[in-house]
């Protein structure tokens, strides 16, 4: 299809593109395409998502003009690595945002609650990408068992790039709504540049603690209040920092320390008013 390009440096260390106008979800497709045998440095994007997902289940509208792109990886690193790579697609898209649209400086609002940093774009643990303290992106992590032990594992990334889902229960935002003149094929091209940078500081999981720098520097409220859902609880205290395996760190009120491994983050006014 024309209009998605993959970047010449990324397609240099072979890296392939299947692009669409729509599809059911890029993260199936590219699951099918590992069971058939894609060797994986594969990028499926689209412009238009009919059954995308997001994570525990949740739907993911990808209206026309929005972007969809997954990257199927079928790796040689140890399979406890997989999960990082969401921390590796957040640090690309955030680099990929602030190429495509450089003059988006906001001071960041969490839920409502009160402006904590400064930044362009921030990352909300374990795998959002926030403009203003709304939700711009998600990602999604899936993965499936190949034959002879091996794993693929495909990265989804869904951006609102000219249009946001309405009545969600937190802020969501889109490019467009913060004044960006920017397409989705532009930014497509600027993940796939980046993703090559983050992707080799990573470097199979061995360069995680620098991915966690990277990532901690961009953190959305790193310090503030934060309550956490946990298999049906609700922990609550100040988000102190990941740890290094990208686990979420509460302090408790009391001191306690607790970390967590997945779970719905809620910072600011939400989390102080109880109602996480």
């Amino acid at each position: 299809m024309a209009g998605f390009r993959i970047s010449p440096i990324a397609e240099a260390n072979g890296f392939r593109l299947e692009a669409f106008e729509s599809v059911g979800s890029t993260n199936t497709l590219a699951l099918e395409r590992a069971r058939a045998g894609d060797p994986g440095r594969l990028w499926l994007v689209a412009k238009r998502q009919l059954s995308g997902r997001g994570r525990r289940g949740r739907a993911w509208e990808t209206p026309e003009g929005n972007l969809a792109a997954t990257l199927l990886v079928v790796p040689d690193f140890d399979i406890k690595y997989a999960a990082t790579l969401g921390f590796v697609a957040g640090l690309a898209l955030s680099d990929a945002l602030n190429a495509v649209f450089p003059n988006a400086g906001a001071r960041v609002g969490l839920d409502g609650g009160t402006l904590l940093g400064e930044g362009r774009f921030t990352l909300k643990w374990p795998n959002d990408v926030l403009a203003e303290g709304a939700k711009l992106s998600g990602i999604l992590l899936e993965s499936t068992m190949l034959e002879g032990r091996r794993f693929a594992v495909a990265i989804g990334i869904g951006v609102n790039v000219v249009a946001h889902p309405e009545g969600l229960p937190y802020p969501a935002t889109s490019l467009a709504q913060l004044g960006a003149n920017c397409d989705a094929e532009t930014l497509f091209l600027a993940l796939s540049d980046a993703w090559l940078e983050n992707e080799r500081l990573w470097n199979g999981g061995l360069g995680l603690s620098a991915i966690r720098e990277r990532w901690i520097a961009r953190a959305a409220g790193l310090g503030s209040e934060v309550a956490v859902k946990i298999e049906g609880r609700v922990v609550r205290g100040i988000f102190e920092t990941i740890d290094d395996e990208c686990r979420f760190v509460i302090r408790e009120h009391d001191g306690g320390i607790v970390t967590v491994a997945a779970g719905d983050v809620h910072f600011g006014a939400v989390a102080s008013a109880g109602s996480a």
